[in-house]
């Protein structure tokens, strides 16, 4: 066994290691050992200061995102893995088992650098706008692991020194199975493109998806799950494939519309429903909304009945002002000159098929704000308006009886 520095040895000590080969064996381990962590702290000190300034001096921000994922600091580990293997002779015995041990880190070492590289990556890319159109870190996941999954045959190639070809030769046979064992990373892969390419979901998108509980904005979309922070900050991860299997709704067009719809019932009491009297139309031209369009209806009317001879005397006779139609035509004005809804969007005031309930009267309007709280403030404001109004024009709002009115009932 040769041995390091050995004329620097007095003669007594060199006799001694070339006489006892454990006190040899001892003495190489020991200098590698040094040489190998002194070549290591080297390395490491040149990414902490020359490579640092470098980065910090730089006015790019991708080199900074490449230091901070420890790109450059796992690349150095592989200093000390070369001198290992360049040294291994001292070991003639072991020289073949050591080699394959240093390279073999070194592989490790470069698929570590690799995923390193790929965060660094990812973290530039989202920090883009196109990042929310085309997230991409399915995919990146998926290719991280094919590479990890070469370097483990590479690996294990040569550690049996085989080729590695031979090895992906062998992997066909195992096709089935391999395909068990990584079938959701398989469907997760497929949906990843799927989504990508139709832009069906992005990160900052509001879904629902009631089969998981899902109610909120994407905070991550990955290669095995995408995650959801619910409105109750609760978050849900819902594998990725099944947003190609299940029903979801995306409400990224009302976002990007800029208007929210508000779609919401008054239910109108039926027996509150009546012909209005003269004394009626006169108290209701005193609401400025509607005042005019009271004048005008009321001589519209009569010329009405006047050419068609109606007997006016009997209600159903001829044409006559309502209550409840009076009601719609306040609530169509009245969103009309409100500035908080939107005058391009669909506005529609209308009555629905009666029912249980009584006579369902639905606002159809969009506000200009898709910010949950501002739309909940306007649809608020609106219904608190409307509900009062009602009894001005001779209508009770249906609502099933409490047990306060059974107990008024029973008191009378």
């Amino acid at each position: 066994m040769s041995l390091f520095f050995d004329s620097f040895l007095p003669g007594t000590f060199e006799q001694l290691l070339k006489d006892n080969i454990w006190f040899s064996y001892i003495y190489n381990t020991a200098i590698i050992a040094v040489l190998s962590f002194s070549i290591w702290l080297i390395a490491r000190k040149f990414v902490n200061t020359a490579v640092k300034y470098t980065v910090k001096k730089t006015k790019n921000n991708w080199d900074d995102t490449l230091y901070e994922k420890k790109v450059f600091s796992r690349l150095a580990n592989i200093a000390p893995a070369i001198a290992i293997h360049s040294m291994s002779f001292v070991f003639p015995e072991g020289e073949n088992i050591i080699k394959k041990i240093a390279l073999s880190y070194i592989v490790f070492t470069i698929l570590t650098v690799f995923k390193s590289l790929t965060n660094a990556f990812l973290e530039i890319y989202e920090s883009f706008e196109i990042s929310k159109e085309k997230p991409l870190k399915g995919i990146i996941q998926i290719v991280v692991l094919l590479v990890y999954l070469m370097g483990i045959i590479v690996i294990v190639s040569i550690i049996i020194e085989k080729s590695p070809a031979l090895l992906l030769s062998g992997l066909g046979a195992m096709t089935a199975i391999l395909m068990l064992i990584f079938r959701d990373t398989i469907l997760g892969f497929v949906a990843g493109i799927q989504i990508i390419s139709n832009n069906s979901i992005k990160k900052g998108d509001w879904i629902v998806m009631s089969k998981y509980d899902a109610d909120g904005d994407v905070i991550d979309i990955a290669l095995h799950s995408v995650k959801v922070q619910n409105w109750d900050r609760t978050i849900v991860s819902i594998p990725t494939h099944k947003f190609l299997e299940e029903s979801f709704t995306n409400w990224r067009g009302m976002v990007e519309s800029g208007g929210r719809r508000i779609c919401r019932n008054i239910n109108i009491d039926m027996s509150s429903i009546h012909y209005l009297s003269e004394n009626e139309i006169a108290e209701l031209k005193k609401i400025q909304l509607i005042s005019d369009y009271l004048e005008e209806r009321t001589k519209e009317i009569e010329k009405w009945n006047s050419e068609h001879n109606a007997d006016t005397a009997m209600p159903v006779n001829g044409r006559r002002l309502t209550n409840i139609g009076t009601f719609r035509q306040y609530i169509k004005r009245y969103i009309e000159q409100r500035t908080d809804l939107r005058k391009d969007m669909i506005t529609i005031v209308r009555q629905l098929s009666p029912d249980e309930y009584g006579l369902p009267l639905q606002v159809y309007v969009f506000t200009a704000t898709t910010e949950w709280v501002e739309y909940e403030a306007v649809q608020s404001d609106i219904f608190d308006h409307l509900l009062a109004s009602v009894e001005y024009f001779g209508l009770r709002v249906f609502q099933n009886p409490s047990g306060n009115d059974f107990r008024n009932l029973t008191a009378k």
